[in-house]
């Protein structure tokens, strides 16, 4: 299976260490990778395969630089790099395309409520009226993912992500008091019309 993100990664190591150093750290993160991928176990397969595709090789990448003795500090600082400048900054930049569809808000609402409703990848109540819709996670794969790999302290990227993809949009509001990545009971989301 190709991994998309795998371009990705090789490109942040070599421009963040040189080439020489970026190709030692990714020639390290996708043997983590592959060791990550074959430890999966009890996931169904729409899990394994976000796992897959966006959770582990995130993991990897953070691993990779703690095996180089790189400090947590140093480590933290360059996934924050990579998850806020790069995944996030891609993540707004299509929300903000998407907004420029007649009825978003009525869509997105529709849409976000019916995927987290029927996928596995959280355990969700939902709510809404005709300018809300609230869904609080009681259980989330990537915060599982994290805990289950030894590195709960990433999950809080996983979580500022959400915060930068949807900050300033025109016609969609985000707010959420806690999640389960910094400790929270649950992740609050509240979405509201602007």
């Amino acid at each position: 299976m190709k991994i998309k993100q795998q371009k990705q990664i090789k490109e942040f190591f070599n421009v963040e260490f040189g080439m020489n150093k970026g190709k030692e750290l990714f020639d390290e993160q996708e043997i983590i990778l592959n060791k990550l991928i074959k430890n999966i176990e009890n996931k169904s397969e729409n899990q394994k395969k976000t796992l897959i595709q966006t959770i582990l090789p995130r993991i990897a990448l953070y691993k990779a630089m703690l095996k180089e003795g790189l400090s947590d500090e140093e480590v933290y600082h360059h996934m924050q790099k990579y998850m806020i400048d790069i995944v996030a900054k891609q993540k707004h930049l299509s929300m903000k395309k998407m907004e420029k569809v007649p009825c978003f808000y009525f869509l997105y609402s529709n849409i976000f409520l019916r995927v987290v409703h029927k996928t596995d990848l959280w355990e969700s109540t939902q709510k809404h009226g005709k300018n809300y819709f609230d869904v609080t996670m009681k259980k989330c794969l990537w915060h599982t993912a994290c805990i289950e790999n030894d590195c709960a302290k990433l999950c809080h990227l996983f979580c500022d992500v959400d915060n930068v993809t949807y900050e300033e949009l025109e016609k969609i509001g985000f707010t959420r008091t806690k999640t389960l990545g910094y400790g929270g009971d649950c992740c609050d989301f509240h979405f509201f019309k602007k």
